[in-house]
């Protein structure tokens, strides 16, 4: 069976794995849907109206947009806005910019997704409790939840399939019931009740936003491609969205029992239970909400990882807990969101005010995707009329849920905003900074060097600085080396050594590619290895070397031991020692006001990371970190006066 095929291959565990991964986020959402688009009255026109739009909005974007085209654009079985950036980013500069406001407008909007789904759960407890205080048991479990994470979700990760089928199953029964008690519910079926509510309904357009809720689960399903394949998605997004439906159209059953009441804080979905069933149904509830949490939290720390391959977040320290193939833990990430999701909690407090700043980061988002699939679209040479005909369907569709979402900018809107702003910024200056540092960084030709090399390489008169020296070079040419890497070994100190070697790591659009390729610049004494990685491989670069150097001994191309005469006759290996060159800004320099404004922005932010070998997994070698002065323009003329 070839990869293609594997990857969309179909299984009752692969089933298992989709329900527990990918639908936590759209999963819950009848939590709080129904309860944000009903808020007063009870209207039939409004309750018809919302479930319709419920049904269409979970049909065209979800469906159609996502599960059917979407999926469609996989990057090696690798699914999410970055890895379909990484497809299409050769086809123009500009795509950087939209690849990096969906990502970071993705990771603000996540740090509401944590407080809102456990809030909407806890809150249910209220029914039976009325004064119970809230607040402090979500920022338990929220922050209970983030301390989990070092420990890796191996085996908490089993459990989730299992509990989200009881989830959807319960949501399908609960359904049932609720549209036994008013059959008519099922004409919501019919989207000219969706559109009597936009068009007659006063403020119905508005109510988008609260619609809106119901598919913003639909990017972290895309996502989460990789995990699964696209066969489990799609036949596992029928019982899914059964599911879904079935419970809204009953909450609309139960809403409609009610007509001409308020609803007054009570929420349709806690009302479908009978009370016998309350506890057990928050119990359930509340699962459901830490799992869609958890599968958030691990999508955001996907998403660090492959933006810091694309050059786009500061190299922060990565763990890999367990073996788990693509499971990871980013301890600054993990520290950013725990104090994200408990500032909202603090400052929303309850889930209805939560609703109100929901959804605005995640439509642009989606926005995002539709401009890159469309540019995919291209590339598979879809004829222009049906590129042309998606556009306007999804970017009407997109574009009214983002205008609809702005009515929440002053509620709350404004916090999603402001942190996607931020994370833009961030990932602005980092991609800038990259191609202004390689820009700067002067090469050279380093066959004139080899002989000099060998010369140092046998002068005894220099102290030996190490058996084998280890290089880390940007430069992407083997014939090349960075002119600051030669004046480290012959001015600096000279560095003499028995080997010399030179290593490139080339980051690919391929998620999981692990290839390398050794170059011999000089017999037994100069080496250069490039590493070609995918954008998703953990970067152990002391690993993959030493490996490689193993593999050189065992194929006798390369002795490793020490040649020092009395551990030569011992067999003893030489050390290894590598040297990582860090760039400062130097005090030299006349540059252009942008250019300046973001190297200053990048170094500040650069002073609150671990250093570069920690990043490559060199934290447990050897490692020399020199400073080198990054001059943009040096200064042309200093006004030097002499006097006697």
């Amino acid at each position: 069976m070839d990869a293609k095929n594997q990857h969309s291959a179909i299984s009752t565990a692969g089933l298992l794995i989709a329900l527990g991964i990918i639908y936590g986020d759209i999963g819950t959402s009848p939590l709080y849907v129904m309860k944000a688009i009903v808020s007063g009255q009870i209207d039939p026109l409004l309750v018809y109206g919302g479930i319709s739009c419920v049904i269409w909005t979970l049909t065209l974007q979800t469906t159609v947009k996502y599960v059917l085209l979407t999926l469609n654009a996989d990057n090696n079985g690798e699914g999410g806005i970055f890895s379909l950036y990484a497809l299409v980013r050769r086809r123009g500069a500009w795509l950087s910019a939209v690849a990096i406001i969906g990502g970071a407008a993705l990771l603000a909007d996540g740090v509401i997704t944590p407080p809102i789904s456990v809030s909407s759960a806890i809150e249910g407890l209220e029914a039976i409790y009325p004064d119970i205080p809230t607040v402090p048991i979500v920022i338990g479990i929220i922050a209970a939840l983030f301390l989990l994470q070092s420990f890796g979700t191996q085996i908490v990760g089993k459990a989730f399939g299992p509990i989200m089928f009881v989830w959807f199953a319960m949501l399908g029964i609960l359904g049932v019931n609720g549209i036994l008690h008013h059959p008519e519910i099922l004409k919501a079926f019919n989207p000219y009740y969706a559109y009597n509510l936009l068009v007659n309904y006063p403020g119905g357009f508005w109510l988008l936003g609260a619609v809106f809720l119901c598919t913003t689960g639909a990017e972290a399903l895309y996502s989460d491609l990789g995990h699964c394949g696209k066969g489990n998605i799609r036949i596992s997004w029928i019982f899914v969205k059964s599911c879904l439906v079935i419970n809204y159209l009953g909450q609309g059953g139960w809403l409609m029992s009610q007509q001409g009441q308020q609803l007054n804080g009570r929420n349709p979905f806690y009302e479908l239970m009978p009370e016998w069933f309350l506890l057990i149904g928050i119990c359930i509830a509340t699962l459901a909400a830490v799992i869609a949490s958890q599968a958030l939290i691990t999508g955001s720390f996907t998403l660090v990882a492959e933006a810091i391959r694309l050059n786009m977040w500061p190299k922060v320290k990565l763990n890999y807990p367990t073996d788990v193939k693509g499971q990871l833990f980013v301890p600054s990430m993990n520290r950013l969101l725990l104090l994200g999701c408990i500032g909202v909690v603090l400052y929303f407090r309850r889930s209805e005010n939560m609703e109100a700043a929901y959804g605005l980061a995640i439509t642009l988002t989606m926005l995002m995707t539709t401009i890159l699939l469309s540019v995919w679209l291209r590339s598979k040479k879809v004829p222009l009329a049906v590129i042309g005909l998606f556009v306007l369907v999804y970017g009407t569709i997109e574009g009214s849920f983002l205008v609809a979402n702005l009515i929440k900018f002053p509620h709350g809107g404004w916090v999603s905003l402001l942190i996607g702003g931020i994370l833009v910024g961030v990932m602005y200056v980092w991609l800038r900074a990259y191609y202004i540092k390689r820009r700067l960084t002067e090469f050279v030709k380093i066959e004139p060097y080899i002989e000099a090399l060998k010369e140092l390489s046998a002068d005894e008169s220099v102290s030996k600085y190490a058996t084998h020296l280890v290089f880390l070079t940007s430069a992407e040419r083997s014939s090349e080396i960075e002119a600051k890497i030669i004046y480290s070994i012959f001015q600096k100190r000279p560095k003499r050594a028995d080997i010399y070697w030179f290593v490139h790591v080339d980051t690919t659009d391929q998620p999981y590619t692990m290839e390398y390729k050794v170059t011999e610049l000089a017999p037994d004494d100069a080496f250069r290895i490039t590493f070609r990685l995918g954008f998703r491989v953990e970067q152990k670069i002391n690993l993959y070397f030493r490996k490689v150097i193993e593999e050189l001994v065992r194929n006798k191309e390369v002795d490793i031991t020490s040649r020092y005469e009395s551990l030569s006759k011992q067999q003893v290996t030489g050390d290894f020692r590598f040297v990582v060159m860090e760039k400062y800004l130097s005090v030299e320099n006349d540059f252009p006001t942008m250019e300046k404004l973001v190297m200053q922005s990048y170094f500040y932010i650069k002073q609150f990371i671990a250093s570069e070998d920690k990043y490559f997994g060199l934290d447990t070698s050897s490692v020399k970190v020199e400073k080198v002065p990054l001059v943009i323009s040096p200064v042309r003329e200093v006004a030097l006066q002499r006097i006697n």
